[in-house]
Parts: C-alpha cells; sequence; structure tokens
C-alpha cells in the first residue's frame, strides 16, 4: 500500500520540487498552496491531490487536514515547509511584518503539527518534517533578527516536542537549508526600509548586493535537498538535524568550535 505524503507549501520551489519526487517514487501526495486554481503542473500527477492552504489560517488548516485524510485514509509524513522571509534593520520594521514572520514560519507549524497529532496518535505514529534553515542554528548576516527569530524558534519547538512525542512513536526531524538554485528567496523577501531613516541604508546596499549577486557555487541543489527529505521519510535517514551544503557545513562548524563572541565577530566583520 502507498505511502501518502501531506506538504506545505507546494507552489513552487522546494515545495513543488518536494510534491513531484514522491509522486514519482509511488507516493500519494497531499499539497497544499494558497492558491490551488492557479496550478496547472501538479495537476498531472495522478497520485497527487491539491487543497488550499495558509498555514496562519485555523479553518484553512482544519479543513486541508480533514480533507487530505479523508481523500487518503492515512496521513504518514507531514512536511512542514510554507515560509517567508523578511529582512532589514529591526526599528524599521512594521508591526504587520513582524507578525507575519512569525506567523507563517513559526506559529504555521505549529497550527499544522496540532491538526495532524490526533491522527498520529490513532494511527500509532507518524513524522513531521520541519523545513529549518541553518539560519535557525547559527547567524551569518545583518538585518536577519526576525527570519532568525522565526527558524530559532522552529528549531526549539521541534527539539521541545521530541521529548513529548517519542512516547506516542511520532517523530520529528529537521532540514538545516540554506539558499538553493532553484527557489526566489530573494525576490520574495520583504525589505524593512524607512526612507526617513538613513543609518542603515549602507548596511542594507551591501545585504542586497550580497543576495543578488550570490554565485550558484554558494548555493544548494535542491535535489539534494528533495533527496534529504525522502531519506528522512522512508527511513534511510534517521539524523534528527540534516544540515544541507557545504555553506551551512561551514558555519555550523565555526560556531560549534569558536567562542560566540569570535564567532559574530567574524561574521560582522565581512560587512
Amino acid at each position: 500500500m502507498s505511502k501518502t505524503i501531506f506538504i506545505t507549501g507546494t507552489s513552487s520551489g522546494l515545495g513543488k520540487l518536494t510534491a513531484k519526487h514522491f509522486a514519482q517514487q509511488g507516493w500519494n501526495v497531499a499539497a497544499t498552496m494558497r492558491s490551488p486554481e492557479k496550478e496547472t503542473e501538479l495537476t498531472q500527477y495522478p497520485n497527487i491531490k491539491i487543497f488550499k492552504l495558509d498555514v496562519t489560517n485555523l479553518q484553512q488548516v482544519k479543513t486541508a487536514t480533514e480533507q487530505a485524510i479523508s481523500a487518503f485514509g492515512k496521513i504518514d509524513v507531514v512536511v512542514n515547509n510554507a515560509g517567508m522571509g523578511t529582512y532589514g534593520a529591526l526599528e524599521l520594521a512594521k508591526e504587520a511584518d513582524i507578525d507575519w514572520q512569525f506567523a507563517v514560519n513559526t506559529h504555521g507549524p505549529i497550527n499544522i503539527i496540532r491538526a495532524f497529532l490526533p491522527h498520529f496518535r490513532h494511527n500509532g505514529g507518524g513524522l513531521f518534517i520541519n523545513i529549518s534553515s541553518f539560519m535557525g542554528v547559527t547567524t551569518a548576516a545583518p538585518l536577519g533578527s526576525l527570519y532568525n527569530m522565526s527558524k530559532f524558534a522552529l528549531e526549539g519547538l521541534t527539539e521541545g516536542l521530541y521529548y513529548e512525542l517519542k512516547p506516542l512513536n511520532i517523530e520529528l526531524r529537521l532540514i538545516e537549508q540554506g539558499g538553493s538554485t532553484d527557489n526566489n528567496f530573494v525576490d520574495s523577501v520583504v525589505w524593512n526600509e524607512n526612507p526617513e531613516i538613513t543609518a542603515y541604508d549602507e548596511l542594507t546596499a551591501k545585504l542586497k548586493h550580497l543576495f543578488n549577486t550570490a554565485d550558484d557555487s554558494h548555493k544548494d541543489n535542491p535535489a539534494v535537498i528533495v533527496n534529504a527529505i525522502y531519506d528522512l521519510a522512508t527511513g534511510k535517514s534517521s539524523k534528527f538535524r540534516t544540515v544541507i551544503g557545504n555553506m551551512g557545513n561551514m558555519l555550523m562548524t565555526m560556531r560549534s568550535t569558536m567562542p560566540i563572541e569570535e564567532y559574530m565577530e567574524k561574521m560582522a566583520s565581512m560587512f
């Protein structure tokens, strides 16, 4: 009997690639997105069903969860992939953007996990794979305090849940990815800016330039990330944290081998 995976944020990028890969491997896929009426590619797969879902909307979470379970009977793996990023000086951030950053990247996975826990308990087990970032376990650039906050929180949430869900045979995993060659992260970043305050302009310009000119050799191959998710879902890997790519592994090594003061000074000196 085919297994079923539920994935959030499948309209583009990693989410779409993951949905396609699992479908090609014979899995049933519950693919969710905010505007399913616009999707034309995933609809071509007979073992993919698409559900409308904004992870910040509790009613949509409830409905999509119930519809997916009804459609497939059983969900084996849930991938919390939906996310967004806001960058810029904290002083300049709008209250709505602060709330949105946390609502999507942290509260969104909380909503999904809470919705699926009764189903997993009833089934005697299940697996949550949370798509985080190496920016959730380290810091490497200025003006990302809100994004880092949301991913650090996701890390703490996932670690904390490990202890209460392990006795129920419900597993949790984290994917620590960086930028990949197949997403539009830079185009979708929400920048905190205020033309009346120029104190952060130079630093903002440097970071934007870095984002816009980053060489693909410094980015992750999305296929590597998808394969890591697949290995976790199939049990080939049981790593609690899977760090993707040279950049992420280098930063993690630096963070773990240097005093924090030295690490932060080294990162700051690059800007």
